[in-house]
């Protein structure tokens, strides 16, 4: 649905994007992550037609960004980071001029404004002014539009800003349920929201692209290996060197955190070993407290920055 071929931009002598390359397939909710002046944005609105690339291809649902631009803006809704609303105009009148916009039909107007601000639940303000509404609300406003001409690609940036978090679950689950009905780029700083939503990841950083996975795939190939959470009760220098010698234990670290003669450690297993059988009974043999035991994931958060880190 969405192809993306070596694209570079410039700003005089600033390269913003250095030849990225990464595809959406259709149906697809992809999250799109980055530090600021990553080039996220600049991505963004290359591919929506805002402005052009200085070298490389781009292509949505078949159509050249750059030799079929009304071909590809005709499929595509876009909420840019800063929403261009007229907060003069009543939120029903800003759709309808919207939709008129974007080459909607006269008699299909009335149910498309109707479908999305049921979808976005704007119908309680539809007679307001947009200069009246809260933050909130205005962004609801923002993704009302993109999604009013009903098209087969969203790309939406930072589409869950100054919500409330009751607001924010409500629109998680309104992009969620546009999986398979539409292809999304999502980019957001809120990485929990990218694991609840997307299903592969582009994480970009100083204008190229570093990874490109599920969020499951990239835990798996940073993390390097299970790792263990264990909560002890007893002498922290004693438990680190009974654990380190249990078979199929690697690196094994306390964290700073602890209460009284509790504390908790991260221990590392290697490949193709299973050590719990063995951690509780040296527990046992030392008379320590095993308080917890579970498994433990890398957030997409602590990938983001140690991916950004090493770039």
């Amino acid at each position: 649905m969405i192809e993306v071929q070596n694209l570079t931009k410039n700003y005089g002598n600033y390269q913003a994007l250095k030849g990225i390359s990464f595809s959406v397939k259709k149906g697809e909710i992809l999250g799109f992550l980055g530090p600021n002046g990553a080039g996220k944005t600049t991505t963004m609105r290359i591919l929506t037609g805002f402005f052009p690339a200085t070298s490389g291809s781009a292509t949505v649902a078949g159509f050249n960004v750059f030799e079929e631009p009304i071909e590809v803006k005709k499929r595509i809704g876009y909420l840019p980071e800063n929403v261009p609303l007229y907060r003069d105009m009543a939120v029903s009148d800003y759709l309808r001029f919207a939709a008129g916009v974007k080459g909607i039909k006269k008699h299909d107007i009335g149910d498309r404004v109707k479908k999305v601000m049921e979808d976005c639940a704007l119908s309680d303000v539809s007679c307001k002014l947009i200069g009246e509404l809260s933050k909130g609300y205005r962004q609801r406003v923002g993704l009302a539009q993109a999604l009013v001409n009903d098209p087969d690609v969203l790309i939406l940036d930072e589409p869950t800003i100054g919500l409330d978090p009751k607001q924010i679950i409500e629109i998680r689950k309104l992009i969620k349920n546009l999986a398979g009905k539409r292809t999304v780029i999502l980019s957001t700083h809120i990485l929990p929201e990218v694991s609840m939503t997307c299903q592969r990841v582009v994480i970009i950083n100083k204008g190229e692209v570093i990874a490109v996975d599920t969020p499951q795939n990239l835990t798996s190939r940073i993390q390097g290996g299970n790792k263990l959470l264990l909560k002890i009760d007893g002498d922290s220098n004693a438990v680190l060197k009974g654990l380190q010698t249990i078979r199929g234990i690697g690196k094994v670290e306390k964290r700073e955190a602890s209460i009284g003669s509790v504390s908790e450690y991260i221990i590392e297993i290697k490949e193709g070993e299973d050590p719990r059988k063995e951690i509780a009974p040296q527990i046992v043999k030392n008379n320590w407290g095993l308080l917890e035991m579970r498994s433990v994931e890398m957030s997409l958060e602590d990938i983001f920055i140690k991916l950004v880190t090493k770039e």
